[in-house]
């Protein structure tokens, strides 16, 4: 009897991999040809790493019959198999380091020619920039080896392999293996070959590794270059006359690089071999005085974490799309990158360099699912691990060391603590000694050179910046930044312009990453966008997944445009004497390469505008700016308003001279309330009561028509479909409001009529509005009064019983038929909500109903406009006191809150219009904390009114 041994040990092998090449900079020479292997690869795909043999790396194979799939790119989007997402969990039994025998394996073949003109002197490397999670590669029948780290580039010496003519190239990569488990990061796992593929001619006396050191004297207005090259050779950059050798030292007067003033100085490196381009920034970076330091100007990031994702191609991002990112950012006043949780495609860091964004490089590893088990067995605290962490570690650094725009290096991500943590920290330190090393998971800041947090409450944040916090000596005495925080899945983040204010309060406060950039919908067929558990995965954490700034096709979310507003590096504010105060928020740039325009309005339309000069202030220093005497002419009771936005002085290279940079916005005349004399009086005619322009139902006091509009259903509303915020997270310890809201049934709410009575003057409903199960109610006035052509509602609300949760919202909602168009006089053009409206801006919009949706992936409570004056749409015009929170939608928030997907929602015939007297705060509870009390909405006695008249009347 024989016992069959598996070939395939290589898999479950904790160690990197055999057969490749030390790891180097990322960089393309001038003159030695590379040729892209990218393109239509032959696919074969297995249920199990050993269902098939190796033949088919032998050259002459016959793959005629096997499936075609594009490269970069991941089979499960491509037809075969599916993706599976899971946040921490691992979609496998936990056993390090075996995985499962079921583990899909995609063998590749890629037949390829070298070009006519590709040099005959044999020297050439074959590099893979990102395989998902294990490769084994064969190059014309030859085995060159194996490896693993995913998001990592990995390279072999493939020269004397090389033929002039039909090429051979075969990859296995197998689905799961022993580096899984250091890649346990919150997004779909999705195998394959899916980022570059190349071979790189290496001319003898090439380049190899080298290392560009080029750091800033801000008090000398010098910078100090010094390049340290594997081979020997000479440094030149014309612009300013540098002419050195490699490892020589100049020092010369420079223009430095920071993420405001991103300033390249393009060189070369010349080695006997080839001539590498250079593109250099002058940047220093410390960790002095408590703070993190660059050029001697402490930093305060405003970022964003970006994992790579694109709807249709998943992490195969091309050229465009990652500069469509940057520009996004930019625009969206964003500075700054944590790569999470890996590092990304090296083109995005060249990108970054240009443009200009502070980046947090972070090592691909994270072993979050351990703490299911109380973090037994992590690798990171296995020596036996260690040998890949540091190759995790060392491909990062290598690949990326000369962008200046790295100015942090993270060790990973949510994988506990260990002896592994601290070797890659060592290593780093050893390698790289100019950047501070950043690892949330490590709260005693043993490792690392920065407090790091994620979502820690706004009070907390705030002891944080006092120096009331605790912890460690060493601890103390840094900086915090808040790795992730603002959770932006769904309708939200809600709070970033009360964290911004601590951030601008406290200077151990130096900013943070809103989590996260994009939604990683999988675009589908029959639901649009796809989330957790479309794919029938066994295990998945649903649309978690869908947490961006940015929905799947990159359009920016109302959240984007908040972070934009509340990010801002101008603040303008308006002064009591005609004047405008502007203070600059940059931390390097003054305001010379900004342009500032006056708008003067009145009711919401722009009567006069202009230029504003406005002197050019350093970082943190204002200027006071006298405006222009108010335009003449406001009809009496106009409400007048000013607004003045800085834009660019002219086009940069990432925005249009027509961006708005920053806005400021204030009132000059309030508008009067709107008032209605009860001149009408209500009359009983058979079934109905006519009061003015109304027509009411007599025996229940239902409006049915204003004016020749039907309108329907008019009632007290406190539902809201729940956005993922409101349901929060289970880690939680904020309540989570919408399950206490369902558990309470205010999405049930039953409605009693208690009486219709009739005055000279008035009609009156009162009711009663209460969920079944509890004595909890709210007794409810309707108040109808009419001077004859216009309709005034007051409504009051009185809470019965012990109400100890805050309410969803409270207002009234009607039906209209035939309503699409719409315009309003209030706060716009996007959604708000009490702690997300910074970026609403007030004027006159116009939009329709469909328009007014924000399409979340999960469809949730959405659309609201805030501080609305008026509204018009469906032929009616309806005025607010106080000025109210205006929805208008489809359908109903029930079927709203039913809809898994936008496809589950259809469009009825009567569209449903909610006049909010107020709303509760939006949070950050889905992953953070939730909704601060400032912003809840209380069940107290409340009073408001609305007055319906003819659109356009």
């Amino acid at each position: 009897m024989s016992v069959r041994t598996t070939p395939l040990a290589y898999v479950e092998d904790v160690s990197p991999g055999r057969g490749t090449l030390p790891p180097r900079a990322w960089y393309a020479s001038s003159d030695a040809p590379a040729l892209s292997l990218n393109g239509r690869w032959r696919f074969r795909l297995s249920a199990t790493a050993d269902a098939e043999d190796d033949a088919f790396a032998a050259p002459g194979y016959d793959a005629g019959d096997w499936a075609e799939i594009a490269v970069p790119g991941h089979w499960v989007l491509q037809g075969h198999g599916a993706p599976v997402y899971t946040n921490h969990l691992y979609p496998f039994p936990v056993d390090p380091p075996h995985v499962p025998t079921e583990n899909p394996t995609g063998d590749h073949l890629r037949v390829f020619d070298l070009p006519p003109d590709w040099p005959a002197d044999g020297g050439a490397v074959l590099r893979f920039d990102g395989v998902e999670s294990c490769a084994r590669v064969w190059l014309n029948g030859t085995e060159l080896g194996e490896f693993k780290g995913s998001r990592l580039p990995h390279e072999f010496a493939v020269g004397p392999l090389l033929r002039p003519g039909g090429n051979v190239l075969a990859v296995r990569v197998h689905q799961w293996s022993a580096g899984s488990y250091l890649e346990d990061q919150d997004q779909w796992w999705l195998p394959g070959i899916f980022r570059d593929v190349t071979l790189v001619h290496r001319p003898e006396g090439a380049a190899g590794d080298f290392f560009v050191h080029a750091s800033y004297d801000h008090v000398g207005g010098e910078g100090t270059l010094r390049v340290d090259s594997e081979v020997a050779g000479r440094v030149t950059v014309p612009e300013l006359g540098v002419d050195i050798a490699t490892g020589e030292e100049v020092t010369v007067p420079v223009e430095p690089w920071t993420a405001e003033t991103p300033r390249l100085y393009g060189g070369v490196l010349a080695t006997p071999g080839e001539r590498v381009p250079l593109r250099i920034g002058f940047r220093t970076v410390v960790l002095e005085d408590g703070l993190i330091k660059v050029n001697g100007r402490p930093l305060l990031f405003k970022g964003v974490n970006r994992h790579e994702w694109h709807p249709e191609r998943g992490r195969a991002l091309d050229p465009e799309t990652m500069r469509e990112d940057v520009l996004l950012m930019k625009r969206h006043n964003v500075n700054a990158v944590r790569t999470s949780h890996y590092p990304p495609h090296p083109a995005f860091l060249d990108l970054c360099d240009e443009y200009g964004l502070w980046v947090i490089d972070e090592c691909d590893l994270e072993t979050h699912g351990f703490v299911e088990q109380a973090w037994r067995d992590n690798p990171v605290d296995d020596d036996r691990w260690t040998p890949a962490l540091l190759d995790r570690a060392a491909r990062m650094v290598e690949r990326d060391k000369n962008h200046p725009s790295v100015v942090v290096w993270s060790l990973g991500n949510e994988a506990g603590t260990g002896r592994g943590v601290t070797a890659m920290a060592q290593w780093i330190r050893g390698r790289d000694g100019s950047r501070p090393v950043h690892y949330e998971g490590d709260p005693d800041c043993r490792d690392t050179d920065v407090y790091s947090r994620m979502y820690a409450s706004h009070d907390e944040v705030e002891r944080i910046g006092r120096g009331l916090d605790g912890g460690t000596a060493k601890r103390r005495r840094l900086p915090l930044i808040l790795c992730e925080y603002a959770h932006a899945m769904g309708n939200g983040p809600g709070g970033l312009a009360d964290y911004q204010r601590l951030f601008e309060s406290y200077d151990r406060l130096q900013g943070g990453f809103v989590w996260e950039w994009i939604d990683h919908g999988i675009t589908h067929p029959e639901l649009g966008f796809a989330y957790g558990g479309d794919f029938g995965e066994e295990l998945h954490d649903g649309n978690f997944v869908c947490d961006g700034l940015l929905f799947p096709d990159r359009t920016p979310s109302p959240g984007l445009a908040e972070y934009k507003k509340v990010i801002e590096p101008v603040r303008i504010e308006g002064g009591g004497d005609g004047t405008v105060r502007v203070t600059n928020r940059y931390d390097f740039a003054d305001l010379s390469g900004l342009a500032f325009t006056w708008s003067y309005e009145v009711d919401g339309e722009t009567v006069a505008a202009g230029p504003l000069p406005v002197p050019a202030p350093a970082p943190g220093e204002s200027a006071e700016v006298k405006l222009p005497s108010p335009p003449a002419g406001a009809p009496a009771g106009a409400e007048t308003r000013w607004t003045v936005r800085a834009l660019p002085a002219e086009a940069t290279a990432w925005a249009p001279a027509d961006h708005v940079v920053a806005w400021g916005q204030w009132a000059v005349t309030e508008r009067p309330a709107p008032s209605v004399a009860a001149r009408a009086r209500p009359a009983a005619d058979g079934r109905v009561i006519r009061l003015g322009p109304a027509v009411f139902d007599a025996r229940t006091g239902a409006l049915r028509t204003v004016g020749g509009v039907a309108v329907t259903g008019v009632r007290l509303d406190v539902w809201r479909a729940p956005t993922d915020n409101d349901n929060g997270a289970p880690w939680q310890p904020d309540a989570r409001y919408g399950l206490l809201w369902r558990q309470l049934g205010l999405h049930r709410m039953r409605h009693r009529l208690d009486g219709v009575e009739l005055s000279d003057e008035a009609l009156t409903v009162r009711t009663r509005v209460a969920p079944a199960g509890t004595d909890l109610g709210l007794r409810t006035v309707h108040r109808w009064t009419s001077d004859g052509e216009r309709l005034r509602l007051a409504v009051s609300v009185t809470p019965e019983g012990d109400w100890t949760l805050p309410l969803p919202r409270l207002g009234v909602r009607l039906g209209l038929a035939r309503a699409d168009a719409v315009t309003w006089f209030g706060g716009g053009p996007g959604e708000a909500y009490p702690d997300t409206r910074a970026a609403s801006r007030v004027g006159r919009w116009h939009s329709t109903v469909d328009e007014l949706q924000t399409p979340y992936v999960r469809p949730q409570e959405n659309g609201a406009r805030a501080d609305v004056r008026w509204a018009e749409l469906g032929g009616l015009r309806i005025e607010g006191d106080p000025a109210f929170w205006f929805t208008a939608r489809r359908w109903t928030s029930e079927q709203l809150d039913a809809a898994g997907h936008l496809t589950d929602l259809t469009a009825g015939d009567t569209v449903w219009v909610n006049l909010d007297h107020g709303q509760m705060g939006i949070g950050s509870q889905s992953c953070g904390p939730g909704v601060l009390p400032r912003y809840h909405l209380r069940a107290e006695p409340a009073a408001f009114s609305f007055v319906f008249s003819e659109a356009g009347g």
